[in-house]
């Protein structure tokens, strides 16, 4: 094709296209369980609407819509009860499967007072709730696999929460994208790999630490990071579990990221990231492994907090204009889209088995050329001073 015929081709226009009209089908984590035992009930923002989350006398977390079905109270306002969340509105007592069992000033609860009870489980130390717009429960194919088996080998989760104005699918879009890693996490990968199959969705990344623009630890505190690996799965539309070994120059860390989000409406979702250490490991500044979650999980938000700058000025974009080393992005689309059709609307293009390994050979020369340019460039800088 001449320069000519390039220059009369029509330029592109974005398709933004209008959000999801409805919610992601699959388990949803709202993080750590024993944060909802403690008084109670909460108050969650989800899936459109408002939810309660209470512990019945046994410790048990039920979820339920917290509009009360007589005249509308919020249930997330009211008491726990025994075993039942009560309306501050009229005292209407509803257990933890939606039934109401007492109205203290009625002679009877009526046979229909029953409320939407949402499907719950907790699992390493998580509370997670399943959502179906067609109101099935769970297949039991559909899981979520245990990540600490022995809790006494492992830390206590270092927990934070995030709340991004814009639809859960930008941070989908991550799991295909490797130019991103350099540009706005500042490691570039020298492999990477994506496989998709049923309801998971994996990333395969190795990745080395940028010299430009973290400066090396010179005064003996602690080793440089060197290079990352990381196996990041989603399992189902929002949980992803990365095993994530950081090397550095004398050791490795093992550890577990969680990270997951849930729906508050269709352009606002709330980030969570969940970090856990190898008790028996090795940490770089000879801390314990639970006094280097702690410190790296700082490292972790700071990680999101540049992504969320991208989003937040981003434009959404059914159409993206791509090169060969964007990664499978309308594949993983479709792989992610599955959540979002009743079950008898799942095509089997989008749960068969998809792998796409990157060449990362001409973006990791280009970037290895960009960083020794940016180091030469500092240390003239630093000598004409």
């Amino acid at each position: 094709m001449t320069s000519t015929e390039v220059d009369e081709i029509e330029f592109r226009i974005i398709d933004a296209g209008p959000p999801p009209t409805r919610f992601a089908r699959g388990w949803h984590c709202f993080g750590l369980a024993e944060a909802f035992r403690r008084e109670g009930p909460h108050p969650v923002e989800a899936f459109g609407t408002k939810l309660v989350v209470f512990a019945d006398s046994k410790g048990e977390l039920n979820i339920l819509d917290a509009y009360c079905r007589h005249m509308g109270g919020d249930l997330s306002q009211g008491m726990i009860k025994g075993d039942t969340v009560a309306c501050p509105f009229h005292d209407w007592r509803w257990n933890g499967k939606g039934r109401c069992t007492d109205i203290p000033y009625a002679r009877r609860v009526p046979p229909v007072a029953k409320t939407r009870a949402w499907t719950t489980m907790e699992q390493d130390d998580l509370l997670f709730v399943w959502n179906d717009p067609e109101g099935n429960p769970p297949p039991p194919g559909v899981t979520i696999p245990v990540i600490k088996t022995a809790d006494a080998e492992w830390t206590e989760w270092v927990w934070k929460s995030f709340v991004i104005d814009t639809n859960s699918r930008e941070i989908i879009d991550n799991v295909v994208d490797m130019a991103h890693f350099f540009y706005v996490h500042k490691s570039f990968p020298t492999y990477f790999k994506n496989v998709f199959e049923d309801h998971v969705a994996v990333q395969y990344f190795r990745g080395e630490s940028r010299e430009d623009v973290r400066p090396k630890i010179t005064d003996g505190s602690a080793p440089n990071l060197v290079a990352t690996h990381s196996d990041a799965a989603y399992y189902g539309p929002s949980f992803m579990i990365d095993v994530l070994d950081y090397e550095y120059e004398t050791g490795t860390v093992n550890s577990v990221l969680a990270t997951c989000h849930y729906p508050v409406s269709a352009n606002r979702f709330v980030l969570m990231s969940g970090i856990t250490v190898k008790r028996t490991g090795y940490t770089p500044d000879g801390s314990d492994a639970a006094d280097f979650a702690r410190k790296h999980s700082e490292f972790i938000a700071y990680g999101f907090e540049e992504d969320v700058k991208i989003w937040k000025n981003k434009s959404r974009i059914n159409n993206p204009l791509l090169c060969e080393e964007d990664g499978p992005v309308y594949q993983l689309r479709r792989w992610y889209d599955q959540f979002y059709v009743d079950i008898a609307d799942v095509t089997p293009d989008m749960v068969a088995r998809f792998e796409f390994e990157m060449d990362t050979s001409k973006a990791v020369e280009a970037w290895r050329k960009e960083v020794n340019e940016n180091i030469a460039r500092r240390k003239v800088a630093g000598s004409s001073v």
